[in-house]
């Protein structure tokens, strides 16, 4: 084995003055509060200046009896019990591409988990060297092409962005080292000093230097089998002694070994199959976003058949296609991600990281913000709320996925804490699943899962749902309800997670968007087969449909485009789907939820306000555009994602990243915003008698309803 390098801290000059980006994510006390009165608007009105209310309550993870017990964990033996063993501790390894895809696509996930204080590694898969040419195009003339130097500094900027967002110094010291890899390669290791548990690895692969390009040398090339190896590209400065080329196979054992060495309990990940423009054929994302994703999708799958480790989640980050979605980030929170981005462009231009290279990317300067990135973060999956499902006794079982496996919590009525996680037979989920009751009691449960196979054209995503044997039963087999797509070539497999109504007979219609960017749909047959895929038809819907049913039996599908929200509907329970029906809403930040109407007619919609995180919800029948909607103003809650919950109680991802909880519906109280202090993935699930989320440790949380 080759011998460890080890190379001594780089020297820094300090600024005298040091800018906290983090702290407008995540300061220290809240207020604000949901207002049960609040007035319904059209849709052009805008809310009303914010008002003075008491703080929010802020409660350790711990709180309100989240008691949870590691029942069995399916083949990986013995079970665990909370703070003992593997995947007592939340653990994060992101992995990325290129130097800034994790800025620009996974903040503010990145700067909470920093400041959580948990392990975090981010893992750059190429050297992002691009052109060579580190300059803002109107000095481009007067800058050599030099591919290793761009490379450092990147990772300059990279190291200054991490060191600010962690200590709030961009000059924080970072000790640097050479290891070798699985694969027989080097990578760069990169210990905070300040705060050693944050580490940054450079493998330093080359990279494709273009969007769409034809470039043979790439992840891309090697991952269809073009090139049998792929180059490095190491930066200058960096301690890597020597240069090394990579098989497709070894690239996988790298990955695997990083995750072997830093034993991950959740996983931030590009989008393997973010979908191509009908016309032209050309890929949505970055060849190397795409390719590199499905590297690591391959290494993951390997390293959860391995005993010992951990169980872990994934969460898929959409890239370039967030540039036509409405943003999603409240105005703090975008600042402070812009002013992150502005620390790795070297906005400022002090040169206080003494490298010739440069200290920031100046391509980036020019324009940090992106392509409108800096105002958004979006998932790729992983957005519904109906992943909770309550028995007739008032017993609950949960659903997630742990090592690409569906993950099963049960806790009996008379029960204070959860059993699980099981996790069932059969790999390769995706996160990203939904879960529906049966009339006769049964719970199934859909998903999508991702066929690697042997050869790259083998690879591909499909459909699956398993059910239970008997109300309270066991799960059976998963079935495979296959794809609308041809192949994977002409879309990248690119689907959504599903949605599921479930007709009055038991029948069962599931609803997907296609890589066209319109719905389609399978219905379940009475003899409990299901017929062929059908076009729902719409125009440009992104995100993940959701689905609900009145409570006359009627079912509802509704999904985004980037200016309303589309919906299809039963005209009788258990009919076809007809639509798109146009539902006057504005624009929303996609992700949606839906249940039954209080008043019975209908379904209520819940969702959020562009740039705000502001919540709103309409009520839709169907046979009419919605309801005027009402807003419901967040501050000093804000944040982003999926609205779960109703009448009773509310719960959503707060600007910290903690779940926030209130309860709403008693006329005349204002209810209070309760943060607790873990960081959760997904989506939350609030029902009646509590609000359930899964953490970043893997851990069932529960919050009982007070009543």
């Amino acid at each position: 084995m080759p011998r460890r390098l080890r190379r001594p801290a780089l020297p820094s000059r300090r600024r005298t003055a040091a800018t906290v980006v983090a702290a407008a994510l995540l300061g220290g006390t809240f207020v604000g509060l949901l207002s049960v009165s609040a007035t319904s608007h059209a849709p052009s009105a805008q809310a009303g200046p914010p008002e003075t209310h008491p703080p929010v309550k802020v409660l350790p993870a711990e709180a309100h009896g989240k008691g949870e017990t590691r029942g069995k964990a399916g083949a990986h033996g013995k079970g665990l019990q909370p703070g003992k063993g593997p995947g007592s501790a939340v653990s994060v390894v992101q992995i990325v591409a290129h130097p800034d895809d994790d800025l620009f696509f996974m903040n503010p996930d990145v700067s909470q988990s920093l400041h959580s204080g948990s392990p975090l590694t981010g893992i750059y898969l190429t050297a992002g060297e691009s052109d060579g040419v580190n300059s803002r195009p109107h000095d481009r003339h007067l800058v050599a092409p030099d591919k290793a130097g761009y490379a450092e500094a990147r990772q300059n900027g990279i190291r200054a962005a991490y060191a600010e967002m962690a200590t709030g110094s961009r000059t924080s010291v970072w000790d640097r080292e050479a290891i070798p890899t699985a694969g027989g390669g080097w990578a760069e290791l990169d210990t905070l000093r300040a705060q050693p548990q944050i580490k940054l690895v450079w493998l330093q692969i080359r990279e494709a230097g273009a969007t769409n390009g034809n470039r043979p040398h790439s992840l891309h090339g090697l991952w269809d089998g073009r090139i049998t190896t792929l180059e490095s590209q190491r930066s200058s400065g960096t301690p890597v002694p020597t240069d090394f080329a990579y098989t497709k196979e070894q690239v996988v054992a790298t990955v695997t070994g990083l995750l072997e060495r830093f034993r991950p309990t959740f996983v931030r990940m590009q989008d393997p199959s973010p979908g191509t423009y009908p016309k032209s054929g050309k890929f949505r994302d970055h060849q190397d976003h795409l390719y590199g994703a499905r590297f690591v999708q391959t290494a993951l799958a390997r390293y959860e058949q391995l005993p010992g480790h951990p169980h872990v989640g994934v969460q898929n980050y959409l890239g370039y296609p967030t540039t036509v979605l409405p943003h999603t980030l409240d105005a703090a929170a975008a600042e402070a991600k812009l002013n992150t981005l502005k620390t790795y462009s070297w906005l400022n231009g002090v040169h206080d990281c003494e490298a010739d290279a440069g200290c920031g990317d100046l391509k980036v300067s020019v324009r940090p913000t992106g392509r409108g990135w800096t105002k958004t973060v979006r998932y790729a999956r992983g957005t519904s709320t109906s992943w909770v499902q309550r028995d007739p006794d008032g017993g609950l079982h949960a659903f997630s996925v742990l090592d690409g496996r569906l993950a099963t919590w049960r806790k009996p009525a008379d029960a204070v804490t959860w059993q699980g996680p099981e996790l069932l037979p059969g790999g390769g989920l995706d996160s990203g699943i939904t879960s529906v009751t049966l009339p006769d009691g049964r719970i199934a449960v859909f998903g999508t899962r991702t066929i690697l196979g042997a050869a790259a054209a083998d690879y591909r995503r499909e459909v699956v749902t398993t059910v239970q044997s008997a109300p309270g039963g066991a799960f059976g087999p998963w079935t495979s309800l296959g794809t609308p797509e041809r192949n994977d070539a002409s879309g990248t497999s690119d689907i959504s997670a599903p949605a599921v109504t479930v007709a009055p007979d038991g029948r069962a219609t599931l609803v997907l968007r296609d890589s066209l960017h319109q719905l389609a749909a399978r219905e379940q047959r009475a003899d409990g087969g299901w017929g062929p895929w059908r076009s729902l038809g719409g125009t440009e819907v992104y995100g993940d449909p959701v689905a609900a049913t009145d409570a006359n039996g009627r079912g509802y599908v509704f999904i985004s485009t980037p200016s309303t929200v589309l919906a299809w509907a039963e005209q009788t329970p258990g009919g076809p789907l007809t639509g798109p029906a146009p539902t006057g809403l504005p624009p929303t930040t996609l992700a949606l939820s839906a249940s039954a109407a209080p008043d019975g007619n209908g379904v209520r919609l819940w969702f959020r306000k562009p740039s705000s995180g502001d919540l709103r919800s309409a009520d839709f029948s169907g046979t009419r555009p919605v309801s005027p909607f009402t807003e419901l103003p967040g501050t000093g809650v804000a944040g982003f994602g999926p609205v779960s919950g109703g009448d009773d109680l509310l719960a959503v991802r707060s600007r910290t990243g903690f779940l926030a909880t209130a309860s709403h519906g008693r006329a005349g109280v204002r209810p209070v915003w309760t943060l607790e202090k873990f960081l959760f993935s997904g989506a939350p699930d609030a029902g009646t008698d509590g609000v359930a989320a899964i953490g970043l440790d893997g851990h069932l949380h529960w919050t009982p309803a007070s009543h």
